[in-house]
């Protein structure tokens, strides 16, 4: 370990991840808290696929590029990922044109906060290790 970097790119990855995964919360609630505005289009924040791009693992076929210089199909690394947000429209078609469901978005909340939470302890752990290392472990 470079002792003028401590943290690894492991626990930078984790860093992004709870921040990446707080503003997906941020979306989400703003979708619960608008379930009664007539009109409202409700939003969806993803990062994921983005992030495992950046980190080696896509879930597609790895598209080749003949020359180094082509543009990049998405993030060389996982520092870049932003994530997006893109608005759905109501399809239905009914009632006031709000596309909120109120159950899905409270699943959605809830896998959110699983995943975070998930990441918080794995982080957790890390800084333990780390932590114990600097005190000679003891």
């Amino acid at each position: 370990m470079d002792p003028l970097r401590p943290f690894d790119s492991n626990m930078q990855l984790l860093s992004k991840v709870l921040d990446l995964r707080a503003e997906k919360a941020q979306v989400i609630s703003s979708n619960i808290a608008n379930a009664e505005t007539p009109g409202y289009s409700p939003s969806r924040f993803a990062f994921e696929e983005d992030l495992a791009h950046a980190i080696g693992r896509p879930n597609s076929l790895p598209l080749a590029t003949s020359d180094e210089v082509h543009i990049s199909l998405g993030p060389a690394n996982f520092n870049s990922v932003s994530g997006k947000i893109r608005t759905v429209e109501d399809q239905s078609g009914l009632g006031d044109g709000n596309g909120v469901s109120v159950d899905q978005e409270m699943l959605a909340l809830s896998e959110n906060e699983l995943l975070y939470e998930t990441t918080a302890q794995l982080l957790k752990k890390k800084l333990t290790l780390l932590k114990h290392v600097i005190s000679g472990g003891q």
